[in-house]
């Protein structure tokens, strides 16, 4: 980001934000298949760095492609035996319901409705981050209540745009999302002076 940006705590809306290691309900069966097959599909970020992102040369990195990597070493023997599927917050658990990857390694935050109604195992946390605003220091703005009326770029999909609604219904704030689909979007948006504010979940969206 710009250095002129200033970041705001959203006071009683930060919400624990995970990245989560999302497998299907049966791993016995998938993980037959996966040995039989001889190699990991792994759904990551289409870009996040230090979580999952490519270099030029198409090689992944991050946090969340070595734990792709670390399942593979252990079911396969061989690290390198994974394919890295990136998927944005809206295709994230449709791939992982209807079988076009085996593992999901993914920014997702793990909420009590998401592990009740998606059909799939959570298989543990391994990052927590919180939930902010970026705001332009030109805009001297000294809490995030101050932001009324104000446009805010966010990904759809993910609970950083649900606690964005119910924290400008609980505070009044009339907040006005401009939606995009990748994250990457949002923050060029933001970046270009199209919305005022970009939420932040530490440095990941989920």
């Amino acid at each position: 980001m710009t250095s002129n940006s200033l970041k705001l705590t959203a006071l009683g809306v930060a919400a624990a934000a995970t990245t989560l290691l999302s497998l299907p309900a049966h791993a016995g069966k998938d993980l037959d298949a996966i040995k039989k097959r001889g190699e990991l599909i792994c759904g990551v970020n289409t870009g996040l760095a230090g979580f999952s992102a490519a270099d030029s040369q198409g090689r992944w990195s991050g946090l969340d492609v070595d734990t792709c990597r670390a399942v593979a070493a252990a079911v396969l023997g061989d690290p390198n035996k994974v394919r890295f599927t990136p998927l944005t917050a809206q295709q994230r658990f449709t791939a992982l319901q209807s079988g076009e990857i085996d593992l999901l390694t993914r920014n997702s935050t793990w909420t009590m409705t998401r592990d009740t109604s998606l059909g799939l195992t959570w298989a543990g946390v391994n990052f927590y981050d919180g939930q902010g605003f970026m705001v332009p220091t030109s805009l001297n703005v000294k809490s995030a209540k101050d932001l009324k009326g104000a446009t805010v770029c966010v990904q759809s999909g993910t609970t950083t745009e649900l606690n964005l609604t119910d924290f400008s219904r609980a505070n009044n704030l009339n907040l006005r999302p401009v939606v995009f689909e990748k994250v990457e979007a949002a923050t060029a948006a933001y970046v270009a002076g199209r919305c005022q504010l970009d939420p932040l979940q530490g440095s990941a969206q989920s």
